[in-house]
């Protein structure tokens, strides 16, 4: 316990001296290398946007916006992407019919849909859904595709001999367990992409609210203190999520994987 406490003691200073050091090398750079706020706004220029009325007075709303869009988008590719990959990786019929087509529309940017998502949905929440739907859709996909793809035969096996007679009993009680891993970490990356296509999908004035939308309102009128406020409120809005997301899975869904490494 006390090595254990020594440890996490030990990491806390480290993370603290990092954070520390980078604000303090931001501020010197910004203020006696730079010396311009358009270029690089200093630790404290953006200290003081963040506390400005125009930031904080919008901030709630900001983020209740935001995170609907994301909640849309993450949701969808979730309810899709999910079923699709594990029947994908579990049905060789349904492999051979889906993956021409997911192959093609793969690489195809998010970004680039964004005149579909107008047409089809308008200025609405649903468009800037769909947008970071087909970023996280994708990850998600692959995700679970390959957690089904790479269950070891004896895992099979092994469930058939314990009376798991049909492809659904299979998928349930071994492949799905098996494969979690590999969903959770398509997850997690999808989650990512769909921070980085929010701020796309709320360019195109979908809101007068969101951070996307600030961000960008900031950066047409230069103000780049606050373009960076928004910057770093989608990046600690980002980490919350997804040590949120990493405690539950850690705890609930994979518990049976805690010390296979360290």
């Amino acid at each position: 316990m006390k090595i254990r406490l020594h440890s996490r003691a030990r990491r806390g200073v480290l993370t603290a001296a990092s954070i520390a050091g980078a604000i303090i090398l931001w501020q010197v750079v910004a203020e006696f290398v730079v010396d311009n706020r358009i270029i690089l706004p200093s630790f404290t220029d953006v200290l003081f946007a963040f506390l400005s009325p125009s930031v904080l007075g919008s901030l709630p709303n900001d983020l209740a916006t935001s995170l609907l869009h994301f909640g849309v988008g993450l949701g969808a590719a979730l309810l899709i992407g999910i079923p699709l990959g594990v029947g994908m990786g579990w049905f060789r019929t349904m492999d051979a019919l889906a993956d021409p087509i997911i192959e093609v529309l793969r690489p195809i940017p998010p970004l680039a849909w964004i005149p579909f998502a107008i047409i089809w949905f308008g200025l609405t929440t649903q468009a800037a859904g769909f947008v970071i739907f087909v970023g996280a859709f994708f990850p998600i996909l692959i995700g679970a595709y390959t957690g089904l793809r790479g269950v070891p035969k004896t895992f099979v096996e092994a469930g058939k001999v314990l009376g798991c007679d049909t492809d659904l009993e299979l998928i349930r009680h071994i492949a799905l367990p098996a494969a979690l891993p590999s969903i959770v970490s398509g997850i997690r990356v999808a989650m990512g992409v769909g921070w980085m296509c929010l701020v796309a999908a709320e360019i195109f004035g979908v809101s007068r609210f969101g951070i996307g939308h600030k961000l960008w309102v900031s950066y047409s009128l230069q103000n780049m203190p606050n373009v960076v406020v928004y910057m770093l409120i989608l990046g600690f809005l980002g980490i919350v999520i997804d040590r949120l997301f990493r405690a539950y899975t850690d705890r609930r869904l994979l518990r049976w994987r805690t010390g296979e490494v360290v």
